[in-house]
């Protein structure tokens, strides 16, 4: 048991600070995600590239994020949070700056790679601070604020660099986008974070890597969470990366129209994150299995919306419809977020995020694009052929419903298992 000097204080100015640093860090980050998505026409006609090509792009960028993100965040849980935050940031901006100086596709996969890289475990440390920094039963709220940002700085990256790109060219994007990174990875330096946790088997020796990842999928809510977690963003990492692309097709309007339509899209998940935040904490003091139940119904509908939208190729009501998608793909996101804090104890809580990053790209999400790609390079390309592919990605929002359904019933049993796990300050 600590002595009360040394307890973990949670609120208060500091824990706000962290909120605001890792919120607008978290910004910084989908709006250097989504730069590409922004520029991808421009690019590809400048670099002659194919959609095969863009859709690999993408999918490297995302399993870079996938395959580093866990042992990151590993790292992460025994070194310090608020350290490693700043220094990813830092890293991750100064290889976005580079990726505008690309003459070529490996010009391009290269710096986005290790963007990829220094983004992988941002959002696993982020989320280990403030689930640290406020209460379990503000948790949702929390997370949704966390989590409002995300459409926020996807709607700037459609919006400022499909500016700079039809005033500047494309490569003044990246260029720009470099510079907020460092600044926030600078300040990010000086968060409050909580002393670091080591685990101990029985036997007393500390818990490696392979065991600690092997213990997580041990947690059947986990299990499930991390599975489903992944063909969600089949659907929604696909949409991401073709939105623009394929409004430019559909409906022939310039690379900054485009950026515009898909921004005002994806703005729409602001509301969905504050409602997902909401209902999160709110459903969850009613039934305990809220926090699983809530993405499954949020996926569904967003699939449903994603096939009559597509089908009405985004025109008239067809792009209203396409912006309910925006709010509903975002309201579950909080939610899971919670959950894969409420169910481990503190030396995993930055690991046990980080798996969910790695499945989220693994099992799904990282594939989507390419998916994509290949799918309308098969059907001839063109607005077609994206269509044709958003179709069959729209079929993984019902696939992640069923599975987190099935673990929302261990989630109560498993949320007990951690009951009064406790944290100390840093020193």
């Amino acid at each position: 048991m600590s002595d009360e000097g040394s307890t973990y204080k949670i609120g208060g100015w500091r824990a706000h600070y962290t909120l605001i640093i890792c919120s607008l860090l978290y910004m910084v980050n989908y709006m250097d995600r989504q730069v590409l998505a922004a520029v991808l026409e421009p690019m590809r006609l400048d670099l002659g590239l194919t959609d095969t090509q863009v859709g690999l792009l993408q999918t490297v960028f995302l399993l870079s994020i996938a395959f580093f993100s866990l042992p990151v965040a590993f790292l992460i849980d025994r070194w310090s949070r608020r350290k490693a935050i700043a220094v990813m940031a830092i890293f991750w901006s100064a290889f976005t700056y580079v990726t505008g100086l690309a003459r070529g596709f490996v010009g391009v996969l290269v710096p986005r790679m290790l963007v990829g890289i220094g983004e992988a475990g941002f959002s696993s440390g982020g989320t280990a601070l403030l689930s640290a920094a406020y209460s379990p039963a503000s948790r949702g709220k929390v997370m949704g604020v966390f989590n409002l940002v995300i459409p926020v700085g996807i709607a700037i990256g459609f919006l400022l660099g499909g500016s700079l790109s039809a005033q500047f060219g494309w490569r003044s994007a990246f260029f720009v986008f470099a510079i907020p990174g460092i600044i926030l990875g600078i300040l990010a330096w000086f968060m409050k974070d909580y002393k670091t946790v080591t685990h101990v088997d029985v036997t007393g020796k500390q818990a490696g890597f392979l065991k600690t990842t092997s213990m997580l999928f041990k947690i059947s809510t986990l299990k499930y969470l991390y599975i489903g977690f992944g063909i969600r963003n089949i659907m929604n990492f696909s949409v991401l990366t073709w939105m623009s692309a394929y409004l430019m097709r559909a409906q022939g309007v310039p690379v900054n129209v485009a950026g515009k339509l898909s921004a005002i899209i994806f703005l729409m998940a602001i509301f969905g994150a504050v409602i997902g935040g909401w209902l999160s904490d709110t459903w969850q003091k009613k039934n305990r299995r809220a926090r699983m139940l809530l993405p499954a119904i949020a996926d569904s509908l967003a699939a449903v919306v994603l096939i009559v939208a597509t089908t009405m190729n985004l025109q008239g009501t067809g792009y209203i419809v396409m912006c309910f998608w925006g709010v509903m793909v975002m309201v579950g996101t909080p939610a899971l977020n919670a959950v894969t804090q409420d169910v481990v104890s503190t030396a995993f809580k930055g690991t046990s995020f980080g798996m969910a990053v790695l499945c989220m790209y693994v099992f799904g999400g990282g594939w989507g694009p390419i998916l994509v790609g290949k799918i309308s390079d098969m059907l001839g390309g063109g607005a077609y052929g994206l269509q044709q592919a958003f179709y069959v990605v729209a079929i993984a929002g019902f696939v992640a419903t069923v599975i987190f359904l099935i673990g929302a019933r261990s989630y109560e049993a498993d949320m007990d298992k951690v009951k009064g796990d406790s944290l100390e300050a840093e020193a």
